[in-house]
């Protein structure tokens, strides 16, 4: 095995943080496609109600919680000559493959059974991709500054996937309820995405192992787990990462019908508006990093946040039916937006360097771990308040069935209530945190001395991809 030179350590050049990326393009097309289609596609076309749509969600994502945290000590200790988050990132491809084709290509008439099993088989497959993609992405950049960059790159190819999926119902030009088809088409669309995106990011990027400081027994997840957990730093993470995604979540899983019903679009305008929102992240993602880069992260995630909410609160001056009206405020929102999940990240990668240096076992994947827990807790909370509200508020996701004005004007109230509170909550999370710029380059000097006092930085593994490439194993130390 090669072995890296801990002393050099080069800016990640754009080319490999772009290959790096490709994983986010099916990742980030999913989550459209999951959060803004697929539920509203279940209730409207398969004979699904709203309550059991929400509370299969919620069931789901509170079923699998005990499988991120076992899943992070696993890649954590997970030691192959093909690599530690590179072999998880292969393997976790097919799982998710079967469950979107599971999911988007679900027949009429499904039942709470099939909808828990099949969704518990996507969830396992996305969360292996996104621990394994995330986790190596700390790996592969280890300084400070480096981080927001490679993150803000991960938001921001994403945005592209993203607008993949989006290209679908936009180009229909018809509403969702006389196009069925359309989700299918994005499931077929993330189904081919995932084996290129990650086969390029596997082919062409080495992965460098740290190595152990201290000596453990293979498995010990639940005592991992806790002394992860008590860290200050990262029960701040969890609860400011489950309050903003609470709140997005929320937003989401309410958008297409509050912009059909509340603000008089049909399904072609609204996702030529949801466009807007999600490809301004492709400057917001970057310039959240360089303003990150300047002020701190916690800092730049505590003004993005509150200017969200500030954004969201203006959205019923939206005129009905006016695209154009609607521009300035999506503009706004999305680029606030785009910056919530590479500033937590890039904080966790950070906090992940403190825990490996105070225990000196490698710690990233569990970091990573919980804050995909937070983000599946408050993706059950989101389903099981936003939904069952809006049924018991008065409104009714059913085709033909009109809705009386106090039932819109509480579908309204809903969606900006909600996630305005929550990201509000998820932003005040981080007031007061200590690892700053400063803080982390003391920590990353004591690591550096300490794993070269261990005669090794740790294997390189992909080698061949990275003479291939002409990338040096420095670069991705």
């Amino acid at each position: 095995m090669a072995q890296a030179n801990l002393s050099a350590r080069p800016r990640l050049g754009l080319a490999t943080i772009l290959t790096f990326s490709a994983p986010a393009i099916p990742v980030a097309s999913l989550v459209v496609g999951l959060s803004i289609y697929l539920q509203p596609y279940i209730a409207e076309h398969l004979g699904v109600g709203l309550t059991m749509v929400g509370v299969a969600w919620g069931a789901v994502r509170l079923i699998d919680i005990p499988i991120d945290p076992l899943l992070g000590v696993v890649m954590d200790r997970t030691r192959t000559r093909f690599g530690r988050y590179r072999l998880w990132l292969v393997v976790g491809g097919p799982i998710l493959m079967l469950g979107v084709y599971m999911m988007f290509m679900a027949p009429h008439g499904i039942g709470a059974a099939y909808l828990i099993g099949w969704l518990f088989v996507m969830y396992l497959g996305m969360s292996i991709v996104l621990l394994a993609h995330t986790a190596w992405g700390a790996v592969l950049a280890p300084e400070y500054h480096d981080r927001s960059r490679l993150f803000g790159a991960l938001a921001a190819v994403g945005v592209g996937g993203m607008l993949l999926v989006l290209t679908i119902p936009i180009l229909a030009h018809t509403v969702a309820g006389k196009a069925p088809q359309i989700v299918p088409l994005m499931g077929w669309t993330v189904i081919a995405s995932i084996p290129l995106c990650i086969a390029l990011a596997v082919w062409r990027i080495p992965e460098t192992m740290a190595p152990d400081a201290a000596a453990g027994p293979p498995l010990a997840a639940l005592r991992d787990y806790l002394a992860v957990a008590a860290k200050p730093e990262v029960m701040r993470l969890f609860f400011g990462e489950m309050a903003i995604v609470i709140g997005t979540g929320w937003m989401t899983a309410v958008y297409l019908f509050f912009f059909r019903d509340s603000r008089g679009y049909n399904t072609q305008q609204s996702s030529i508006l949801l466009g807007v929102y999600i490809l301004s992240g492709v400057v917001g993602a970057p310039a959240t990093a360089w303003i990150a880069g300047r002020f701190g992260k916690h800092r730049t995630l505590m003004v993005t946040t509150t200017a969200y909410v500030a954004g969201l609160t203006t959205v019923l001056m939206i005129p009905k039916g006016n695209v154009l009206a609607g521009f300035p405020i999506m503009l706004w929102c999305g680029f606030m937006a785009a910056g919530f999940s590479l500033l937590t990240r890039s904080m966790a990668a950070d906090v992940a360097d403190v825990l490996r240096l105070e225990q000196g076992r490698t710690r990233v994947s569990l970091v990573y771990a919980l804050l995909t827990l937070a983000a599946k807790i408050a993706g059950a909370l989101a389903a099981l308040m936003s939904y069952p509200l809006l049924d018991a508020l008065g409104y009714h996701a059913v085709d033909g069935l009109k809705n009386t004005p106090q039932a819109i004007l509480n579908l309204g109230l809903v969606y900006i209530i909600g996630p305005g509170v929550f990201v509000l909550l998820g932003g005040a999370c981080f007031i007061g945190w200590k690892l700053d710029e400063t803080r982390h380059a003391q920590v990353r000097a004591e690591l550096d001395a300490r794993d070269a006092a261990l005669g090794e930085e740790g294997a390189v593994v992909g080698l061949a991809a990275a003479q291939a490439t002409g990338l040096h194993p420095s670069t991705s130390s």
